[in-house]
């Protein structure tokens, strides 16, 4: 009897099947898988790159081996984090310019600069980060004083939004503009025909034009320096809103050397030169995709170059202006519809969303899952809302509302303000929203984004209750736009946005659970360790 008992009990050790391989697996985890049911799950797999299963630690464990097992101790892990709207390789440029973000006043614009050009010989002093929204005196600034400091130097001072440059006198030389020099698609500022320096929207192509173009290592550091302070904010994907091929190239080559890993969803910028490259097709691969053209409808709101139906409230017969003209967007609009790629399309002010969303509805009659955005949608007449239910796509940035809130009513007036920022709105008519920051026009960290979507409320907590609270999205909606519904609108939600088997293996462990902590604690969520393909990213 006892020689049976030892052969039943080999037997049944010699037929316990092999656990299948991983080449990770994390487990004691609070997991968001942000699926379609919103499910939760406490530890995954990951094999080549990928989610291989997702369960309990105890079912997981007794199905997979892995030489590498991580125990995050109780921890909150999200799907890799997508920002919907940023310019990537601006913000690496910018970490090379004068900071100007919080200044004061033109006074303390000037001593930034003097602090910087004590220390450099820079053959352009850059800056940006302005604002004179923030000013006790709320008015532009002009060149006189940039004049009378830097008389042989050209200077280039950006607006936050990117929307104005304040230039001096040397700059504007070199830009070959003047008092008779005029422009479309924006405004040279003038005092009794004189330019003061600040160019909103068109005329500051000129300058760039005019300015010397970032060498290769400048690019190429920009490039790295933006994946740095991405990755320390929790993103993993990134979508850049507007690149000239030769950025795009750029960052193709360096992902394949492996010296970038950022996945990156490019938007070419839509100018005639870069349009013409429209017949060469979509380029996709692990980590970049472009598929899609930015087209700039009108200016901004802060800089009143947002394209609005009726004068602004604080400037009696102004209107904003288009930087494309109407028959332009609907004549790409028409082009972009016969090619695979997507438009996505700057537009502010309600007039300039009127005019998007009529190109769009036109172009895309008898079409299906194009997937077309509108960037920003940030002031929209009334009337226009059931557009979006057509498979337009509104991609948002949450803290838009929250910095332009103590005087975009000023701009808007008591009624319009009513269809401005109404991020809960467009969902319900949409469906989904796509969530970014805009940044370097918004500080890079996601968390700012849900907390703003959420609380309506800014970074020192203003104001109690919320700004305009029926606008705010939920938890689940907030993380939705910032994961799997960003990743749709990037017609990459099969291979990413979710923590489900077969999706790339990108995900960030949290400090705490953003879901459940109180209002005031999201500020205080950190990615403590980002994944990028099953592996630490850096």
């Amino acid at each position: 009897m006892k020689n049976i008992v030892i052969v039943l009990i080999l037997l049944l050790v010699s037929c316990e099947e092999p656990k299948e391989k991983a080449d990770l697996i994390v487990i004691n985890a609070n997991i968001y898988t942000v699926d379609q049911e919103f499910s939760k799950a406490t530890a995954f797999a990951i094999r080549d790159n990928k989610f291989l299963a997702i369960e309990t630690d105890s079912i997981l464990l007794n199905t997979y081996d892995a030489d590498l097992v991580i125990d995050v101790e109780g921890k909150t892990i999200v799907p890799g984090l997508i920002d919907a709207h940023c310019h990537f390789y601006e913000l690496g440029l910018t970490e090379q310019f004068v900071d100007l973000n919080g200044t004061r006043s033109f006074e303390e614009i000037l001593n930034r600069l003097k602090n910087y050009t004590d220390k450099n010989t820079p053959q352009v002093i850059r800056g940006r980060g302005w604002d004179q929204n923030d000013w006790e005196i709320k008015e532009f600034p002009t060149r006189q004083k940039l004049d009378s400091l830097y008389p042989n130097t050209p200077v280039v001072l950006e607006r936050i939004d990117g929307h104005a440059f304040l230039v001096n006198g040397k700059m504007l030389e070199m830009a070959g503009i003047d008092g008779d020099t005029e422009v479309s698609g924006g405004e040279i500022i003038k005092e009794s025909d004189i330019p003061t320096g600040l160019l909103v929207d068109g005329p500051m192509g000129m300058v760039t034009t005019a300015l010397p173009k970032p060498d290769l290592q400048t690019r190429i550091r920009a490039l790295k320096e933006a994946e740095r302070i991405c990755f320390n904010n929790g993103l993993t994907t990134v979508n850049d809103a507007g690149l000239p091929w030769e950025i795009i190239s750029l960052i193709d080559s360096l992902q394949r050397a492996g010296e970038l890993s950022i996945r990156i969803y490019g938007m070419v910028s839509g100018n005639s030169e870069n349009l013409n490259y429209l017949s060469r097709g979509p380029v996709k691969t692990d980590r970049l995709n472009v598929r899609s053209v930015k087209v700039y409808a009108d200016g901004a709101l802060g800089s009143r170059g947002a394209a609005l139906k009726k004068e602004y409230s604080d400037l009696a017969g102004h209107f904003g202006a288009m930087v494309t003209p109407v028959s332009d967007i609907e004549a790409m609009a028409m082009r972009i519809k016969d090619s695979e790629f997507q438009m996505n399309t700057h537009a502010i002010g309600d007039s300039a969303n009127t005019v998007v969303l009529r190109a769009y509805k036109r172009a895309l009659k008898g079409t299906k899952d194009r997937r077309w955005k509108i960037e920003h949608a940030q002031i929209i007449d009334p009337a226009d809302f059931d557009s979006f239910e057509g498979g337009i796509i509104p991609s948002v940035q949450p803290t838009h509302a929250t910095s332009d809130m103590y005087w975009a009513e000023d701009r808007l007036g008591p009624e319009r303000i009513k269809g401005a920022y109404a991020f809960k709105t467009l969902l319900d008519r949409s469906g989904i929203v796509a969530l970014g920051t805009d940044f370097p026009v918004e500080k890079v960290s996601p968390f700012h984004t849900f907390y703003a979507a959420t609380a309506r409320k800014d970074l020192d907590q203003f104001p109690e209750g919320g700004y305009r609270m029926a606008e705010a999205l939920s938890r689940e909606e907030a993380l939705r736009g910032m994961t799997i519904w960003a990743a749709y609108s990037n017609f990459e939600d099969n291979e990413k946005g979710s923590i489900e088997v077969g999706k790339w293996a990108d995900f960030v462990v949290l400090n705490k659970d953003l879901m459940t902590i109180p209002e005031e604690e999201i500020l205080t969520l950190q990615a403590e360790h980002v994944y990028l393909s099953g592996q630490i990213a850096e």
